[in-house]
């Protein structure tokens, strides 16, 4: 099928212009079918999505945030995710990455709007100020907030990058002088997938937009609107360290010699019992590591009001799992006494076996005697 500039090409079909094979393609399918925990017919749908769905348009806007889901998604482990979700999507307006500047930029964004109302996804990375008129970020002479209800009205659906755009994060953070909002708390009636994280991972970034193209909707979303195939788990529950956090072996400074030892980092402020995330899974920089791997604990970034938690560096005083609430000192004790009650039932066992055994062999011996 000829590509004309009335028609939008496919996926597959800039890949192919782009100089990567079908088995490059098929390999990414798989990939991104592997982290939305799909079985393989629903990869065969990811890769007939792909090669028959025109690509979607999408505005990408940026207010107050660091640009760090921009760069966690460009940095994806497959090339593919920067190559074609971000370069080829179609990312009609974006301050960051489209050469157009001024009024050039400005005019792709309302071209794309009326061309493709309805149509469009609405990406937002960073949060959105409202104190004081919202003077605190201004883009092409308006505010923030009037960008977003402007470019929101005709969305087919928003995308939130980001603990800023999600939940405010260290914008909004005590005493949260520019009173910055997240953006389902300014945009209502349409629908938002929120993807957390400080930044995001970028795998779980393009993930989420395969999903969309794959199946035409949005993923499956928990209760405050977050992806279940990557916000569905604990970072604890997932964490190489919960075997010495179930043992009550912590580490009780960054610099003693359980930290050497690689024991959990509970007691020095890791928030991963209770944060939501596939950090401990899907990892960083293709799978290598992640906080807590590299002896950092996690800050739970994908949770709301993460800055006004407490101290980062502080042990959290309980949390539910064990019983009602515990904390790490009692699931400590708890471990060694179970521990120790463990070892004595298995001693006792052990010796009623050996006792039976040895019944055994004296029961043999007098029938052997009687048959002599």
């Amino acid at each position: 099928m000829a590509i004309t500039p009335s028609r939008r090409p496919t996926y597959y079909e800039e890949l192919k212009a782009k100089g990567y094979s079908r088995r490059d393609f098929m390999k990414f399918c798989a990939m991104m079918g592997a982290y939305l925990g799909l079985e393989a017919s629903g990869i065969a749908q990811v890769a007939n999505a792909l090669e028959t769905t025109p690509r979607i348009p999408v505005i990408w806007l940026h207010f107050q945030e660091c640009t760090c889901c921009s760069e966690s998604f460009i940095r994806s482990s497959h090339p593919i995710v920067a190559d074609i979700l971000l370069d080829k999507i179609s990312l009609d307006y974006t301050e960051t990455l489209m050469a157009a500047s001024g009024h050039r930029a400005e005019a792709a964004m309302h071209k794309t709007m009326q061309d493709y109302n309805g149509e469009y996804i609405l990406c937002v990375e960073g949060s959105v100020p409202t104190a004081d008129d919202g003077v605190y970020c201004c883009i092409g002479g308006r505010t923030a907030e009037q960008v977003l209800e402007e470019t929101a009205a005709g969305a087919k659906a928003i995308i939130a990058w980001g603990s800023c755009a999600c939940n405010g994060c260290v914008q909004a953070a005590k005493p949260n002088p520019t009173s910055a909002t997240p953006v389902h708390k300014l945009v209502k009636g349409k629908p938002i997938v929120k993807v957390p994280g400080c930044p995001p991972i970028g795998e779980v970034m393009a993930g989420v937009i395969v999903h969309i193209l794959s199946f035409g909707r949005l993923p499956a979303l928990d209760r405050i609107g977050r992806p279940k195939a990557f916000y569905s788990k604990r970072v604890h529950d997932t964490c190489y360290r919960r075997p010495f956090y179930d043992a009550g072996l912590f580490v009780e400074s960054f610099d003693d010699a359980n930290a050497k030892k690689g024991y959990c980092l509970y007691k020095v402020g890791c928030k991963g019992p209770m944060t939501y995330n596939a950090c401990g899974v899907t990892k960083w920089n293709n799978g290598t590591s992640f906080p807590i791997q590299s002896g950092h604990g996690c800050f739970g970034c994908s949770e709301e009001n993460f800055w006004d938690n407490g101290p980062l560096y502080r042990q959290m005083a309980n949390f539910p799992g064990f019983g009602i609430e515990s904390n790490a000192d009692t699931i400590g004790m708890v471990a060694a006494g179970v521990t120790a009650a463990g070892i004595a039932a298995h001693a006792i066992a052990t010796n009623f076996r050996k006792a039976k055994v040895i019944d055994e062999h004296i029961e043999e011996g007098k029938e052997a005697e009687k048959e002599l």
